[in-house]
């Protein structure tokens, strides 16, 4: 009712009307001036006091057509209060003729002028009303939509739980069926390694040296199951490990790797992981000599489907994920993604 921009604004035009009513008056500029700043600021606060009162208003009657009627009504009023005011208590206006003139020019002049102000004043605040919703609206639909992307990123996380376990647990279950002694030793391994990782899996972000030690206990559990068939080397920037990663990401590659590149190989095989770091951008490489891509045929499977999805909400279009074969056989799997220090 009182902002400072309404009196700015009410103040400035009545000083204009003013000085443009004393170029027609041989009254003192300064108190035609006065006069008109009297009925301005009068009209403004009936065009404030209608803005919130009465609280509640008949169905016939809008409150803007209530505030234009109010500022209309105001202003015979108080241009006779403002020459009540500025002639010492001297009401006889209607018996002296420059007077009635310079009443009825004020009078006039508010009437024509006021309320299309005031019209005027009720279109831009609907207009800043309308930009704050539509402000409003956009904030409040970013944050359904983060809220969704949480949602979706952690009902893929949810699939890479029970995806993990269960191939982890098939090596486990496969070293019990063919009687090996290896199994009570990879058991224990596997337990101490799961105790460690799986509190992990429900976290949003990790970093690369927190994946790194995931993979090479995932590695070291794989070699004690299948000790003539797998070697592994870790080849990581020191400057990647603080970088952060999603969840799972490096794991997965390396676990796809073994089990449809080494696993079903007869020979075996090499599995070499590499991060390498490289100014705003991080590159992750996976390259196994297992039986490559057309030997398995069945595409990306479930893990790397899952995280193909997990690194588009994760990074929208700015992390990629390829799959190359690698002669004479084997495949490598590539992610290249923005280099982000995870947040404390």
């Amino acid at each position: 009712m009182l902002g400072w921009r309404r009196l700015r604004f009410t103040l400035t035009v009545s000083v204009l009307f003013g000085l443009f009513l004393g170029l027609l008056s041989e009254t003192a500029t300064i108190i035609v001036v006065s006069r008109a700043v009297l009925v301005g600021f009068s009209a403004m606060l009936v065009f404030g006091l209608f803005e919130q009162w009465p609280r509640r208003l008949p169905r016939w009657l809008s409150r803007s057509a209530l505030q234009v009627i109010g500022v209309a009504a105001i202003i015979p009023f108080s241009a006779l209060f403002a020459y009540w005011l500025t002639t010492g208590g001297n009401t006889r206006i209607a018996t002296e003729e420059k007077r009635t003139m310079g009443y009825a020019m004020l009078t006039v002049t508010g009437l024509l002028f006021a309320p299309w102000i005031a019209v005027g004043a009720m279109l831009k605040q609907r207009d800043t009303f309308a930009r704050e919703q539509a402000l409003a609206f956009e904030l409040e639909k970013s944050e359904l939509e983060r809220q969704a992307l949480d949602a979706r990123m952690r009902l893929l996380q949810a699939q890479v739980e029970p995806h993990f376990l269960f191939n982890t647990l098939a090596n486990i279950q496969a070293l019990v069926d063919a009687g090996s002694p290896q199994a009570s030793k990879v058991l224990a391994s596997l337990v101490a390694y799961l105790r460690a990782a799986v509190p992990r899996l429900h976290e949003s972000t990790t970093t690369f040296g927190d994946e790194l030690e995931l993979v090479h206990a995932y590695l070291e559990l794989m070699q004690m199951r299948m000790p003539d068939r797998l070697q592994f080397t870790l080849n990581v920037d020191q400057t990647a490990r603080n970088l952060q990663c999603p969840p799972m990401t490096l794991l997965t590659l390396v676990e796809n790797a073994v089990r449809h590149g080494i696993d079903p190989s007869e020979e075996g095989g090499r599995i070499d992981i590499e991060v390498v770091h490289r100014n705003d951008r991080c590159l992750i490489r996976v390259r196994d000599t297992g039986v490559g891509l057309h030997a398995t045929s069945q595409g990306l499977g479930t893990g790397l489907s899952t995280l193909r999805e997990r690194l588009q909400l994760n990074f929208g279009g700015d992390a990629q994920l390829r799959l190359m074969e690698v002669e004479p056989h084997g495949v490598c799997a590539e992610i290249d993604l923005p280099a982000r220090e995870r947040r404390a």
